[in-house]
């Protein structure tokens, strides 16, 4: 059961499935990862494979924290109209 009273820092798109930051947290996150890539990319030589997975990592720690600090995604293609 999912709790409405916690607190998220990334809300679901409005068109498309994923998230989007909504509060200084979830914008905390999104740098944090922007840093991280783009030192990866920097760092990029001939050692490519760890740089790989370094990007891989650092990718999929941002989706698990957006998953457990955000809305549930789904997708969507604008508000619902209620007729």
């Amino acid at each position: 059961m999912e709790n409405k009273n916690k607190k998220i820092w990334f809300r679901k798109k409005l068109y498309g499935w994923g998230w989007t930051p909504c509060t200084w947290q979830g914008w905390l996150v999104i740098l944090i990862w922007a840093v991280f890539f783009t030192f990866a990319m920097l760092m990029m030589d001939h050692e490519w494979l760890k740089n790989l997975l370094f990007i891989f990592l650092s990718t999929f720690f941002l989706i698990y924290i957006c998953y457990k600090k955000g809305e549930r995604p789904r997708w969507q293609w604008g508000n619902r109209k209620e007729y």
